[in-house]
């Protein structure tokens, strides 16, 4: 069994108030597999020491995640969204601890240039890097003797706690959250979108449908605990980022409505339809062909609950903590292959 440290923005102040969040469910997947973690939230280290500004702190934050190393002599060092680090720090850590490994991992989208170039700063000094967006986006960071993967959004039923494929009539027939839904637009089937103005289109064509709409509409944005409450209040979750071109990319909201047991609704283009079947997901290439699906599951319950159960049970399967955490430390070590896991795109 391994010492880990674990570098991320965890929710250990009211800054961060993300109960879902992938750090806490890696996290758990490495305790429950049997290892030793040490949690570490570089941002709130940095701002404390920054009086509340954390770019002020972050050299004491490089300080302290060093000394921290030192301390608890971690096998495996793993960087989630660590923005606070410094390469030099971790190659720092590394000539102190000759025999650590090092992985980070990233879901925020590679169709951002400043997400792509925060990946980079630090890639020369890990030993894997694991995104949450497969196919060939993946190359631009292949190297010698580094692995590079995709990394699945992880479910964990102690955080995605609800049974809604088990309520025949939520308050809601559908969810969709969405933080600035105006900036930028988002691309859904081909065209730009305003998301207030989609919703709106959507209701138009999905008449009878009642959609919940945190962050739309005057409403705010719900966030931690009010937020899976708010996903127990429907039995569809509307799945839609900001683009779908990317193979496999998705936030992690996805995780979040199926492991809640809602029935998720995505574009077929992600390729989120080579891993699950129809009758797990609402596929649809077209705003006409999710407002017929969306009305039929609505007036449907039994239908949609025996959908959503079989793609909660998928999902579950296919990227529970435990597996996926499991699937970050193979990686860190090279000792992952293709076809090992039942996602693709391992880079050597």
């Amino acid at each position: 069994m391994l010492r880990i440290v674990h570098v991320a923005y965890f929710p250990v102040s009211l800054s961060r108030r993300n109960q879902h969040s992938v750090e806490i469910k890696l996290s758990n997947g490495f305790t429950r597999n049997g290892h030793a973690v040490f949690n570490l939230s570089d941002r709130d280290i940095a701002r404390a020491a920054g009086f509340g500004h954390y770019r002020l702190g972050r050299r004491t934050a490089n300080q302290v995640l060093r000394e921290f190393c030192r301390e608890h002599r971690p096998d495996l060092l793993v960087l989630g969204h660590a923005d606070m680090i410094w390469a030099e720090t971790i190659a720092a850590i590394r000539a102190d601890l000759p025999q650590l490994r090092v992985v980070q991992w990233n879901v925020d989208p590679l169709f951002e240039p400043g997400n792509v170039a925060r990946i980079l700063n630090t890639i020369d000094v890990v030993d894997a890097t694991l995104i949450s967006t497969a196919g060939p986006a993946l190359e631009q960071f292949r190297r010698p003797g580094r692995l590079a993967g995709f990394l699945p959004n992880p479910v964990d039923v102690s955080v995605e706690r609800a049974r809604m494929d088990q309520v025949a009539a939520p308050a809601f027939d559908v969810i969709y959250a969405c933080g600035n839904p105006h900036r930028p637009l988002r691309v859904v089937c081909g065209q730009s979108w305003d998301m207030e103005a989609f919703t709106q289109a959507l209701r138009a064509q999905a008449p009878g449908v009642s959609i919940l709409t945190p962050g739309m509409f005057g409403q705010k944005l719900l966030f931690g605990a009010a937020y899976q409450d708010g996903l127990e209040q429907a039995g569809i979750g509307l799945n839609i980022s900001r683009r779908s071109d990317y193979f496999l990319y998705s936030s992690d909201r996805l995780a979040h409505l199926m492991g809640n047991g809602l029935l998720a609704a995505i574009e077929r283009q992600t390729g989120y339809d080579q891993l699950f079947s129809d009758d797990e997901m609402i596929f649809f290439s077209s705003m006409e062909e999710l407002a017929g699906k969306l009305k039929f599951y609505a007036a449907a319950p039994v239908a949609r609950m025996a959908a959503a159960a079989a793609g909660r049970a998928k999902y579950i399967e296919l990227f529970n903590e435990r597996r996926v955490a499991e699937y970050v430390v193979e990686a860190a070590f090279g000792r992952v292959a293709p076809g090992d896991y039942p996602w693709p795109d391992v880079l050597r």
